[in-house]
C-alpha cells in the first residue's frame, strides 16, 4: 500500500455567531483556503485530482454540493472535480480520510481534503427543521424507531450521560473550559497559530475594512468564578455554555500527496498519515466514539497511547475529551495543548480540518513525531487518526 502525506494545512481563524465572519459566504470561505494551500505548495492548479469538503448543514448557501462549488470558487482548474462528505462534526476528518485513502490505493495522488461551516448563515439542524416544516419528514423512520422507540437522539443528553459514566463532576468540567480558554489566549499572545490561520479581508458592521486573523471565541479574561457561576443547559445537568463548543463559522484544507507527487511539483512534506479508523458506538450517549475509535487507530499503527506525542479530541462538550483520557489513562499534558472547540469554536464540518492544521503545526513548533486526532459524531460515530511529523525530505 501507497503511502500518503500531508503536505499542506491551513484554516481560516474562527468567527462567533453573527460575528466578524458572518457576512462571507461558505463557498467563498473554502475557495479562499484552497488558494492559500495552492499558493504555499505551489502545486500546478490542474494537478489536483480531487477536492473533498465536508459540510454537515447541507441547504441554502451549504446545497448543491459545495464541494464541487468551492473548487470553481477557487483558482483550480476548471476540471478539477469536487464533493461533499457529511459525517456530522467528523465531516472534513472523514474528508482527509478518503482522501488518504485515494492515494493510498494508487488511484489519486494529490486531494485537497477540507470542510466548511456558515453557522452564522446556516443555522445548526436547519435541513431538518425544513424537513418537518414542510410535511417531508424526520430523520428517523419507522424501522429505526422500532430499534429505539421513543428516543430523540440528543447530543446534550449524550455530554450529560457521558460525564455520568466516566464520573465527571461539574468542577472538573467547568476547571477544563477555562483550561481551554487559558490555553487558545497563550497560544494566540505567543503567535502559534500565525503559521496555521489565512488572514481574511473582511468588513465590518460599520463599512469599514479589517483583516481576521485571532479566533473570534477565545475569552481572554476568562475565570474560573464566571464558569461556576453559568446555569446548566439541562436541569440537574453538568454542561454549561462555557463547557460546551461555541457556534463558529470557519472552513479548513489540508493537501493530501503521493510519494510520486511530492517528487513531481517538489511538495513540502509535513507529516505521514500513519493509520486511520472510523467506528460506530452507542447513539444514545452518542459521543463516546472516540474511545473505541483511538483504540482502534493505536492497535492498527502498533503504538500504545503513551507513544503519542500530542492528542487533538475535538471539544463538542468538555465531557467529550475527559471522558477520553480517562478511559484511555492518557496524559491530559498532551491534550488539546492549544485549547479547543470550547475556547476556538466549532464550525462543524470544518473541524476536522481545522484540528489537524493545529497538531500539523504543533508537532512542528515541538519537534515531536506522533499526533492522535479523534471526533466525536451525531448519530454515535467517531473518526480518528493518528499522523507522524516529517523532515521535509522523503528517502
Amino acid at each position: 500500500m501507497a503511502d500518503a502525506y500531508i503536505v499542506g494545512a491551513v484554516r481560516t481563524a474562527t468567527g462567533k455567531k453573527k460575528g466578524r465572519l458572518s457576512q462571507i459566504h461558505p463557498v467563498d470561505m473554502g475557495a479562499i483556503v484552497i488558494d492559500e494551500l495552492v499558493d504555499q505548495t505551489g502545486v500546478p492548479t490542474g494537478g489536483v485530482d480531487d477536492v473533498i469538503f465536508g459540510v454537515v448543514s447541507q441547504i441554502g448557501s451549504q446545497a448543491g454540493n459545495l464541494g464541487r462549488n468551492v473548487a470553481m470558487s477557487s483558482k483550480l482548474d476548471l476540471e478539477v472535480p469536487g464533493t461533499t462528505v457529511d459525517r456530522q462534526c467528523g465531516s472534513s476528518l472523514q474528508a482527509i480520510q478518503f482522501g488518504a485513502q485515494a492515494v493510498m490505493s494508487g488511484t489519486q495522488d494529490v486531494i485537497i481534503c477540507g470542510g466548511v461551516e456558515a453557522m452564522s448563515t446556516v443555522a445548526i439542524g436547519s435541513n431538518i427543521r425544513d424537513g418537518l416544516e414542510h410535511g417531508r419528514g424526520t430523520p428517523k423512520g419507522e424501522r429505526l424507531e422500532l430499534q429505539y422507540p421513543g428516543i430523540q437522539f440528543s447530543q446534550f443528553d449524550g455530554a450529560e450521560l457521558l460525564a455520568e459514566k466516566y464520573g465527571i463532576s461539574r468542577e472538573e468540567l467547568d476547571a477544563f473550559g477555562l483550561l481551554s480558554h487559558q490555553r487558545a489566549s497563550q497560544a494566540t499572545e505567543k503567535g502559534f497559530f500565525k503559521n496555521e490561520v489565512v488572514p481574511l479581508n473582511i468588513k465590518l458592521e460599520d463599512g469599514t475594512a479589517d483583516i481576521h486573523e485571532i479566533d473570534e471565541g477565545i475569552r481572554f479574561d476568562a475565570s474560573l468564578e464566571n464558569m461556576q457561576g453559568l446555569n446548566p443547559l439541562r436541569e440537574g445537568g453538568a454542561i454549561t455554555a462555557g463547557t460546551a463548543s461555541q457556534i463558529s463559522d470557519g472552513a479548513a484544507a489540508i493537501m493530501v500527496a503521493s510519494k510520486d507527487a511530492v517528487s513531481k511539483y517538489n511538495l513540502p512534506v509535513r507529516a505521514k498519515i500513519h493509520s486511520l479508523a472510523v467506528v460506530g458506538s452507542d447513539p444514545v450517549i452518542m459521543l463516546e466514539g472516540p474511545i473505541p475509535a483511538s483504540e482502534k487507530v493505536l492497535e492498527k499503527a502498533g503504538l500504545s497511547i503513551e507513544d503519542i506525542d500530542l492528542y487533538e479530541v475535538n471539544e463538542a462538550f468538555g465531557s467529550v475529551p475527559l471522558a477520553w483520557a480517562k478511559a484511555l489513562d492518557a496524559d491530559q499534558e498532551k491534550l488539546n495543548v492549544n485549547g479547543g472547540a470550547q475556547a476556538l469554536g466549532h464550525p462543524l464540518g470544518g473541524t476536522g480540518a481545522k484540528l489537524m492544521t493545529t497538531l500539523v503545526n504543533e508537532l512542528e513548533r515541538r519537534s515531536a513525531r506522533y499526533g492522535l486526532i479523534a471526533i466525536c459524531e451525531g448519530g454515535g460515530t467517531a473518526n480518528a487518526m493518528i499522523i507522524e511529523r516529517m523532515d521535509s525530505v522523503l528517502a
